[in-house]
């Protein structure tokens, strides 16, 4: 490779926890865990389907925030990013070394 210093793709992965998740990652996991076990023990089901679905939906939405994704880390900031993208000004201004930038000599 004549020299050239090449990064492994997975050079990233090694400052994950399990390969997968962040910090904040794993406190969402918990926290929507930690509800869900509350609510299961606050809350008796008694067979109602839908009861049992808002039971456990706080832990199925964070598992579902912290799933990887490709090319992003995880569906958290996949949707941050599509936030900021329809959020902040999209209009970009050409600044290159063979614009005047409105200026005339």
């Amino acid at each position: 490779m004549n020299g050239d210093y090449l990064i492994p793709a997975n050079s990233k992965k090694s400052q994950l926890i399990l390969g997968f998740f962040t910090k904040i990652d794993l406190v969402i996991f918990a926290l929507g865990v930690l509800i869900t076990m509350t609510l299961i023990l606050a809350i008796p089901s008694s067979g109602n389907l839908t009861l049992l679905f808002l039971i456990l939906s706080p832990a199925m939405l964070a598992g579902f925030l912290i799933m990887p994704v490709p090319n992003y880390h995880n569906v958290l900031t996949l949707l941050g990013n599509i936030y900021r993208f329809f959020t902040s000004r999209r209009m970009y201004y050409w600044k290159g070394w063979c614009v005047r930038d409105g200026k005339k000599r």
